[in-house]
This record gives C-alpha cells, sequence and structure tokens, in this order.
C-alpha cells in the first residue's frame, strides 16, 4: 500500500470558502456539501441517506446512513448542515422533509465544486470532488489533533494505514507522542 495519499487536498481556508459558497445556494446543495465536507462522507453514502433519518440522538442533531460494508451508523451533524437549519429556510425543509426522499445525486455537489465561476467565488483554483472533500475532512481532522482511531472511525475505514495515509504531518516531530507523554505525567506530579 501506498503510504501517501494522492488525491486533490484542500486546505482548512479552501474548505471553508467552499462551504460559504454553498451556502448562498439552495439549501439541499449546501447540506450535501456539508456532509462531505464536515461528516467525510463518500458520496454514495450522503445521497444514499433518506431525509426521513434526520433526528436526534442524545442531544445531537444526527443522521443515520448506511456506510460501506452494509453497515448503518448514526452520525452527527454539524450545526446548520440539515436543510431548514439556515435561516430563512425552514419552510424548505418541511416541503422537501418527505418520507423516502433521498439527499440530492453528485451532480449538485460536482456543478458547486467543479465550475469554474463557483472556485473562483470560493477562492479555489483546484479541480473539486465529492472525494476531495472526503478527503479534506480526514486531513482537517488529523491536522486539527483529533486521535487517529476517531479519524479512522469517523471515516469508515477498517484499516488505520488507510487513514494514516491523510497525515500530512506524520512526520513531524511537534506531535510526537514524548511531548504528551511527558505533559500528561508533569500533570499527575502536581
Amino acid at each position: 500500500m501506498d503510504y501517501k495519499s494522492h488525491a486533490v487536498a484542500l486546505d482548512r481556508n479552501e474548505l471553508g470558502a467552499l462551504l460559504v459558497a454553498s451556502g448562498l445556494g439552495p439549501p439541499t446543495e449546501h447540506a450535501l456539501m456539508s456532509l462531505l465536507a464536515l461528516n467525510g462522507l463518500r458520496i454514495s453514502e450522503a445521497t444514499g441517506a433518506d431525509i426521513e433519518h434526520l433526528g436526534l440522538e442524545r442531544g445531537h442533531r444526527a443522521l443515520t446512513i448506511p456506510r460501506k460494508g452494509g453497515k448503518v451508523v448514526t452520525i452527527p451533524l454539524a450545526p446548520r448542515t440539515a436543510p431548514g437549519d439556515r435561516p430563512g429556510h425552514r419552510r424548505a425543509h418541511r416541503r422537501t422533509g418527505l418520507p423516502g426522499r433521498r439527499w440530492p445525486a453528485a451532480g449538485p455537489a460536482r456543478r458547486r465544486a467543479d465550475r469554474p465561476q463557483d472556485r473562483a467565488c470560493a477562492g479555489i483554483g483546484k479541480t473539486v470532488t465529492p472525494h476531495a472533500l472526503r478527503h479534506a475532512f480526514i486531513t482537517a481532522a488529523l491536522d486539527a489533533g483529533v486521535p487517529l482511531r476517531d479519524v479512522q472511525e469517523a471515516a469508515s475505514h477498517a484499516d488505520p494505514r488507510t487513514t494514516i495515509r491523510y497525515d500530512r504531518a506524520r512526520g513531524s516531530l511537534d506531535r510526537h507522542a514524548t511531548y504528551i507523554v511527558a505533559a500528561y505525567i508533569a500533570g499527575a506530579a502536581r
């Protein structure tokens, strides 16, 4: 296995700009982009989810989705991900929240990400695909210091080596376990 991902990587500023640009469009398009970028879903997982599976789970806005391999999981949603969570769009959510209704197909995500005018609006000069948004989520989570095991679970990777491929800073000594253990032990000694 190649231990480095070769996918197009968006940095956090590009990812944020793309989400802002998608927020200016239809609420379902923004929701789909958020599922890809803020939850790291595969396009098939996002478009395979039923809107009726939105709900509350232990105080979190959540969505139950089918994952690769036939697993069904409940994931928390970032604020404003679901249609109707944006101000002025609550009525649209009621109209589109019909039982059995699926999220929009991959087309809106590709349209929003691939059109040169949208990239220009978001300040991105790269070709952005739904998988590039998943890649950006995994990379951003690792960059933010989310433990590898938690990122692996969020990405639904069976093997941690798949998740490690996305870690741009894995060779950095700044995040070496020595520093964390030393701080942990020093805290106990007080």
